[in-house]
């Protein structure tokens, strides 16, 4: 089978990893506007579950993958002067560009040929030269809007404005800092993913980005103003650029999610907010998803039309907590008048996923101080 993918990011790679893997004679091909050292971003965060999948999926890869990461289960929420940990979660952080360096070298290693710096222009013609095209072009997909009329896409672009960091100051463990000014309220969302560096995002409701007047500050100048925001948080070390401007999340999803020998995958077909850290994770199981769907047929629309079948109603489920969780940042100013043991608890159930009977086994210390708190 003759498989043209479009898009090196962590779903395209993935895919043509497993089907290349699955059977050696495919021709595949990926085409990425992109170099092989761009990205955007700094690091992605995987949970224990999907560890799991992707070990089941590709050992090879998985091996590298774990060899770089950093592992935490704790949560911290920081307000004010306090900070209350939560533990009892799974997860690890590894950075944005040594993901895709891992996968890139699996490429390789299995023969399928990664066309960087190539933007395909033609895109009715890459379908017509293959037996399946993959649109994993991320949330600003040309695929997609290319044959809107097929996929019938939603973009619902939310209030809440954030921008991507990253800080040379270790954050051990996924780190949820609020801080306050004359200007409104600041989140920030910080872990680290290798031994030297955390993410670190910053998010603000459209009134505060408005009264701090970040429409008229250069990058600079809204570096400057974010770090003393979170001086405290920082320890003085600066904030890192990577091309980092304000961005307003945009919420992606598609009636159809496949057409012909056309299927969509990871942030071209389905977003879900950064707060629950599940971008690259879903997009990982989707081309795992995906390449099974393959397994039980050779015809390429059985196997997209039960891959949209499968695959729908879990994307769905991700996608309503994390409407939840995002719904609960662009109201956070609405949370700072609880205490801070309160505001941890509100935030480890804002998405629905984790209740208070979860945070009980998950994490007793926590949930004993909360009832403490209380009486």
């Amino acid at each position: 089978m003759k498989i043209n993918i479009i898009g090196g990011g962590p779903a395209g790679m993935y895919f043509a990893i497993l089907m290349k893997k699955a059977n050696p004679s495919h021709e595949i091909t990926a085409y990425e506007r992109n170099g092989p050292d761009d990205t955007f971003g700094w690091g992605v965060v995987f949970s224990g579950k999907t560890l799991a999948n992707l070990r089941a999926a590709d050992e090879e890869s998985h091996s590298e993958i774990t060899r770089n990461f950093e592992a935490w289960d704790n949560v911290d929420v920081v307000r004010d002067h306090e900070k209350i940990s939560i533990h009892g979660n799974s997860f690890s952080g590894i950075a944005r560009l040594q993901l895709l360096k891992i996968l890139q070298g699996r490429c390789r290693e299995l023969g399928i040929d990664l066309l960087f710096r190539t933007e395909v222009t033609d895109i009715d013609s890459l379908r017509l030269s293959c037996d399946l095209l993959v649109a994993a072009d991320g949330v600003n997909s040309t695929v997609r809007k290319h044959y809107s009329t097929n996929f019938l896409p939603s973009l619902d672009l939310r209030p809440n404005r954030y921008i991507w960091y990253g800080s040379n100051r270790l954050f051990h463990g996924l780190t949820l800092t609020f801080r306050q000014n004359d200007d409104g309220v600041f989140a920030a969302h910080s872990y680290k993913f290798n031994k030297t560096t955390s993410t670190f995002i910053i998010e603000c409701d459209a009134q505060t980005w408005k009264n701090a007047r970040f429409d008229t500050m250069s990058s600079d100048a809204t570096r400057e103003y974010l770090e003393q925001v979170f001086q405290k948080d920082l320890d003085q070390a600066p904030l890192l650029s990577n091309k980092s401007n304000w961005i307003n999340f945009a919420v992606v999803k598609n009636k159809n999610w496949c057409f012909d020998s056309v299927v969509l995958l990871g942030d071209a077909l389905h977003t879900a907010h950064f707060s629950i850290g599940s971008g690259t994770k879903l997009a990982m199981e989707d081309a795992i998803a995906l390449h099974d769907c393959f397994k039980s047929t050779d015809t390429v629309s059985e196997a997209l039309s039960r891959f949209e079948l499968i695959r729908k109603p879990v994307i769905e489920e991700y996608q309503a907590a994390a409407y939840d969780s995002m719904r609960w940042f662009e109201n956070a100013a609405d949370y700072m008048k609880l205490s801070p043991i309160e505001l941890a608890y509100a935030l480890m159930t804002r998405s629905g996923r984790v209740d208070y009977e979860k945070l009980r086994e998950r994490a007793p210390d926590f949930i004993a101080r909360y009832e403490s708190s209380k009486r």
